[in-house]
């Protein structure tokens, strides 16, 4: 019992100053950006934020789609087909798109902020930046997170679009909802915020994809193998924040 009580310890413990670091890393970047280069921070938004815009794109049109065809034959059995539209639009706009645009932006954002600042701290480049006297936190961290915060709630916008439409297009063809009745019901049912309250989820999930990312970039351990299992670790970890704060956001903006 002693030992599992050790080791039980110990992993709480490893864990309570992991969360710490991230915090005191996030807390560093906050404060430097004032001091954060603008030509830097939009390079980081075409190269986090445009170019994930396809594949965000695609999985929210797919999901909007699936979405449609599960909901829209049932209901128009139930003689409800006139709502379809509202149930797809809010279904996307409050859960479906925040959480499939983190996911994606983590698998292939968090993946990449992993790879390249741990590449960067393996060929000891990290150190040359703090000899030379400049932050890895102004430097790097800054940027990333400024930008996964700016560009996810567009990247939100688009797939909301898409995915509104594309769910349209499904119960057109399956259940025959026309066009005045399904955008009728987005106008009768729907509220600007359950759009505005998944762009400020999509927010927080930028910022939580971009900082553990960095976290993690910057304590990986030398080697390939090292740089491979941070990059792991960055995606796994930023997925299951995002679906546990996403609990707490909609509890906080919905109920």
């Amino acid at each position: 019992m002693g030992k599992i009580a050790a080791r039980v310890g110990r992993w709480v413990m490893n864990k309570s100053a992991g969360t710490g670091s991230v915090a005191i890393l996030f807390w560093q970047a906050l404060v430097s950006f004032p001091d954060v280069s603008i030509r830097e921070t939009i390079k980081q938004m075409t190269k986090l934020g445009v170019d994930s815009l396809p594949i965000v794109v695609v999985t929210t049109t797919a999901a909007g789609m699936v979405f449609a065809v599960q909901t829209a034959q049932e209901f128009a059995k139930l003689g409800a087909s006139d709502s379809v539209g509202a149930i797809v639009t809010i279904a996307m706009g409050r859960e479906l798109v925040p959480i499939l645009s983190g996911v994606v932006v983590a698998g292939r954002v968090g993946a990449a902020i992993t790879a390249e600042i741990g590449s960067m701290k393996v060929t000891e480049q990290i150190d040359a930046l703090r000899v030379m006297a400049v932050s890895p936190a102004v430097y790097l961290v800054a940027p990333r997170i400024l930008a996964c915060v700016l560009m996810l709630p567009v990247l939100g916008i688009f797939a909301n679009v898409v995915g509104s439409w594309g769910g349209y297009f499904v119960a057109h063809a399956y259940a025959g909802v026309t066009s005045y009745s399904y955008l009728n019901s987005i106008k009768v049912f729907c509220v600007p915020f359950d759009i505005v309250g998944g762009l400020i989820k999509c927010m927080f999930f930028g910022c939580i994809v971009a900082t553990v990312g960095c976290h993690k970039g910057l304590n990986a351990v030398s080697g390939a193998e090292g740089v491979g299992i941070a990059t792991t670790g960055s995606v796994v970890l930023s997925i299951i924040m995002i679906f546990i704060t996403n609990y707490f956001l909609s509890v906080l903006l919905y109920v």
